[in-house]
């Protein structure tokens, strides 16, 4: 049995079926937020950094006679709590000097706990089981704003006997969950601005623009503007007056497609190549090839005939092979092509990294690659 459909009915159909054809012939914009691309200025971290003392190691401390500020730290701290020590010989391998260090997020209040990282200075094998002792965390202004103290937790270990030793991770440092009270706040009202600046994370002169623009657009006026590269300056409109966290989260959603410059990052030392994928190159030929000498030494040993007079003698037995890469062949790459096609073509070559690393600084000194190459 078979079924028609109405005429009425299937142009509906076809209509829906062409539009989706469509849909998935269009490429999809690589669309991120403003919230990813920048960040507020005078919004961000404050580095901390403290001098403490870990204690309660199970002798795997600093050797007080070849650590002299670790020495020096006990002492002072035990004329502190009211015992004297000066002159008297310790030898206890308990105790380790660390420094602190942290990161006081924004808009902190005081009596929060945030997170700190303990690293050891002196010869101390491991931290492993050590408590630290209270360190004050000073800013960059030399004030304190947040005081460190708990128990060490450490992602490594140690462990040795009388011939051999193993050693997992890195057991001199350690972090401290929740390990420092903040003390002090750093006076930032982001109510009071007067206008609001975006840092862009990867300046671009393109991407700082439709950004400005996106901003307007959903504004409804010239409210945002690209001062440099880096920088977006935008005027607080009057209804935002008073509300400058809705005028944040409202331009933090909005997205641009950001725009990149050409550029290959070439990391010689492990091979690493990265290119963007504005990454074109004009009308070149290559040709890849290694002249390559293996020389291999199996030296025998000779020994004489029985009874005889003879002794016994190393013989050499050298052998060498010359590979020419006479399999190699000259490659043509079209002009203009894409990214994929000049890492298909490279790779039909049969080159590795290390070779496509000097092949790209050749074809860029002949001025045939439309991109900068940065050397890490």
């Amino acid at each position: 049995m078979q079924f028609r459909l109405p005429t009425t009915r299937l142009i509906p159909v076809l209509a829906a079926a062409l539009v989706t054809l469509m849909a998935f012939a269009v490429p999809a914009l690589a669309l991120s937020r403003v919230k990813d691309l920048a960040s507020i200025e005078g919004v961000r971290q404050n580095q901390l950094v403290g001098y403490g003392i870990v204690v309660g190691l199970n002798g795997t401390g600093d050797t007080l006679n070849n650590i002299p500020f670790t020495k020096q730290s006990l002492q002072a701290m035990l004329e502190r709590l009211g015992v004297n020590t000066r002159g008297a010989t310790m030898r206890t391998q308990n105790l380790a000097a660390v420094m602190v260090t942290a990161n006081l997020p924004p808009f902190a209040a005081q009596g929060t706990r945030i997170d700190v990282t303990v690293s050891s200075l002196g010869d101390a094998k491991s931290l492993q089981g050590g408590t630290l002792l209270v360190t004050p965390l000073l800013g960059a202004d030399g004030e304190v704003y947040a005081l460190a103290q708990g128990s060490i937790a450490i992602a490594g270990f140690s462990a040795e006997g009388d011939a051999a030793k193993i050693t997992r991770g890195v057991p001199t440092n350690g972090r401290i969950s929740n390990g420092a009270n903040i003390e002090r706040e750093i006076a930032f009202k982001l109510s009071d601005a007067r206008n609001l600046r975006l840092s862009l994370r990867n300046p671009d002169f393109t991407t700082s623009k439709r950004i400005a623009s996106a901003i307007n657009d959903f504004m409804g006026a010239d409210t945002a503007e690209p001062t440099d590269p880096a920088t977006v300056t935008i005027q607080i409109p009057g209804k935002y007056h008073g509300n400058m966290m809705r005028l944040i989260t409202e331009v933090e959603q909005l997205k641009v497609e950001p725009d990149q410059a050409a550029r290959v990052v070439v990391d010689e030392r492990s091979g690493i190549i990265v290119m963007g994928r504005d990454v074109r190159v004009s009308t070149v030929a290559i040709a890849q090839g290694n002249l390559t000498v293996t020389i291999t030494e199996q030296p025998q040993v000779s020994q004489p005939a029985p009874f005889s007079n003879g002794q016994t003698a190393v013989v050499p037995r050298t052998g060498v092979k010359v590979d020419t890469g006479d399999g190699n062949k000259l490659a043509l790459v079209k002009e203009g092509v894409s990214l994929r096609d000049l890492v298909d073509g490279l790779n039909a070559l049969g080159v590795g990294p290390r070779d496509l690393i000097s092949i790209l600084q050749a074809i860029k000194s002949a001025g045939a690659l439309q991109a900068d190459i940065e050397l890490m």
